[in-house]
């Protein structure tokens, strides 16, 4: 091998041997730059990563809000149960009744075999039944057995037949000239005598603590509250209540003030010896209206809910006497 040859080799492997440290040396540096990525790209993965731990609670979401739904969407069924009894109402008093509460006796009476078919469905229901539905519904059942039971007994008298007497009293087409309405006439429910004196007593005064209903009974006269054209249901009998308490008092025979002789005038239904203790269990207060009596103070507290707030501010702070409506018993016909 000549000089030339030698030198040539020798340089070759120089450069091979340089090359390789070159190469060991960036494989030596890699582990630097990857635990660079890592840190680099280390960093957001927790950022990352929270999402995936949020997850779980963001799958369960749905399927809480899932449940809600469902739960929401059994619960009217279940607690708001439309009671199909009441609709067996639903004819007569859309047919007989007009929208102001005025009935159409002369109508109806030609009609009594309907009536009558209708009582026996009150006679006929199963006690069970009645017992399976809640408050609202059996409050609902015994305002319109209460009403229904009213319309009968006017029907069986009507015309009226007045007495000379009683006409100087109370007018010749008053209903006062059918003797015992509410003590003498009979009629059975669930297979149970009733009379509506009895009706009131036991369910109205005693069980359901619920005053609004004494705003709901017809009195089949002029100054009764109105009676629907509807039965009651349960599933809205607040609605109902509310909006007959609110006619009620709206009306000339309900509730009025007369600012220039400083009187507040009261339907005599208000009286305690009516209605007007039916509300001082819910409506009692000390601290308002002090001047009156428990029951006119209940019943002026309770009135408040219902009307505007310049008559609330009237009742509450000005000087007033308390006075009570004739009632007017003249048969509510049309």
């Amino acid at each position: 091998m000549d000089k030339y040859h030698t030198v040539l080799i020798t340089t070759l492997f120089v450069l091979i041997f340089i090359a390789g440290c070159q190469q060991a040396e960036r494989v030596s540096a890699e582990p630097n730059n990857a635990e660079a990525l890592v840190v680099e790209t280390g960093k957001p993965e927790p950022s990352e990563a929270e999402p995936s731990i949020i997850e779980p609670s963001q799958t369960e979401s749905p399927k809480t809000e899932l449940n809600k739904v469902e739960s929401n969407e059994i619960e009217p069924v279940v607690h708001r149960r439309q009671v199909s009894f009441h609709d067996k109402c639903a004819d007569i008093l859309s047919s007989f009744v007009d929208r102001d509460g005025k009935v159409d006796y002369a109508a109806l009476r030609r009609k009594r075999l309907e009536l009558r078919k209708l009582l026996d469905e009150f006679d006929r229901l199963d006690p069970k039944e009645y017992e399976s539905w809640p408050e609202s519904d059996k409050i609902a059942f015994w305002i319109n057995t209460y009403n229904i039971q009213m319309l009968n007994i006017i029907v069986e008298n009507y015309p009226i037949q007045a007495s000379r007497f009683l006409s100087l009293i109370y007018g010749p087409y008053s209903i006062r000239h059918i003797k015992g309405i509410w003590t003498d006439y009979k009629f059975m429910v669930m297979d149970e005598e009733f009379t509506l004196s009895q009706i009131q007593q036991r369910f109205f005064r005693k069980q359901f603590d619920e005053p609004r209903v004494f705003l709901a009974l017809t009195n089949a006269s002029i100054s009764s509250p109105a009676l629907r054209n509807e039965p009651y249901y349960g599933y809205n009998l607040e609605e109902q209540l509310q909006d007959q308490t609110k006619r009620f008092l709206s009306s000339p025979y309900g509730f009025k003030i007369d600012r220039d002789r400083q009187t507040v005038c009261l339907s005599a239904l208000f009286q305690s010896t009516w209605y007007g203790k039916e509300f001082i269990n819910k409506f009692g207060t000390d601290k308002k209206f002090k001047a009156q009596a428990p029951a006119t103070r209940a019943v002026l507290n309770f009135i408040t809910n219902y009307i505007s707030i310049q008559d609330v501010s009237f009742l509450e702070v000005e000087n007033y006497s308390i006075k009570y409506m004739k009632y007017d018993w003249t048969i509510n016909e049309k």
